[in-house]
């Protein structure tokens, strides 16, 4: 009797682990079509028969972004918004540049694991852990270095060199997004109430104040 028992219990495991993960593709490609109606998780797809060379193709991830901002970055996305035939592929990348010092704010990706290699500079990362613990991971990486923020975690990025710095990401999303933590706090519409804020951060009012004037 254990015998069926068990190979039914590895059958209703394996089910399950399957139904948790992404669905397979169900064709070569679903090149997402901007211009449809249609409401999905993700974009519908375009007819195959209009779809060109163009669709999976994008140009430019060798210059450099502006870093002329407060944070003294910038980020090249090449996703789902940017080349249409990554839709439901499930992958994309990131052009990142930093100014001497600039900085990537503590931020998340809501639906990829990055995996960010330094290609010139040398750059602070971290990232911290989930409640209970909040444990930070932080290294200091170089050129050809190589390191991975798990999905949804918190993390930045930070040149501590004197000189210009850039890296690449890949991103196990078509369309990761991203929440920038000091942006989404401080910068929401509507603003969250300054006394929510001051009783998080414990501080006062005119502080939190202070920095949604910023945003």
């Amino acid at each position: 009797m254990d015998g069926p028992i068990i190979f039914l219990a590895l059958v209703a495991l394996a089910s399950t682990a399957a139904m948790a993960s992404d669905p397979s593709q169900l064709q070569d490609f679903c090149v997402a079509d901007k211009n449809s109606a249609v409401f999905v998780n993700g974009f519908a797809c375009k007819d195959p028969n209009t779809v060109t060379a163009d669709n999976f193709f994008f140009s430019g991830l060798d210059k450099p972004g502006n870093t002329s901002n407060a944070g003294g970055s910038s980020v090249t996305p090449v996703a789902v918004d940017q080349i249409p035939g990554l839709n439901t592929l499930g992958i994309s990348l990131a052009r990142l540049d930093f100014a001497p010092y600039g900085l990537i704010p503590p931020h998340t990706h809501p639906r990829a694991t990055e995996l960010f290699t330094v290609l010139e500079g040398s750059i602070l990362v971290g990232f911290v852990t989930s409640n209970p613990g909040n444990k930070q991971f932080t290294k200091v990486l170089n050129k050809g270095d190589v390191f991975v923020f798990p999905q949804g975690l918190i993390h930045y990025q930070y040149n501590i060199g004197a000189t210009s710095a850039f890296a690449i990401s890949g991103l196990s999303s078509q369309n990761p997004g991203v929440i920038l933590v000091p942006n989404a706090v401080f910068g929401s519409t509507p603003p969250i109430s300054d006394e929510v804020l001051a009783k998080a951060f414990q501080v006062s009012k005119q502080t939190v104040d202070m920095i949604q004037a910023k945003f």
